[in-house]
């Protein structure tokens, strides 16, 4: 069931806002409530109420060792040549 909201705001922003609105072929009405269930929208936590660079630096670091002397010009062409189906002609 929809409510009516009453709202005051600046004028010319109004006036922007009711351009947009009409450039989008949508109703202000609909702008703005589709603003604020992006603003109470469930956001995903993370684990123990880390921050995201918490938990980046908290992820394990693999070690990953190449070859010395690889030719990864080499080893590009032949990754895609094998995705497509080409690897014969290499």
């Amino acid at each position: 069931m929809k409510k009516k909201l009453n709202i005051t705001i600046e004028e010319n922003l109004l006036e922007k806002i009711k351009a947009y609105a009409e450039s989008k072929d949508r109703s202000v009405s609909d702008l703005v409530q589709e603003h604020f269930e992006t603003l109470i929208k469930p956001r995903p936590s993370l684990p123990n109420g880390m921050n995201l660079v918490e938990y980046m630096k908290s992820l394990p670091k693999s070690k990953i060792e190449f070859p010395e002397g690889m030719d990864w010009k080499e080893e590009y062409y032949r990754a895609k040549a094998k995705k497509w189906g080409y690897e014969d002609l290499l």
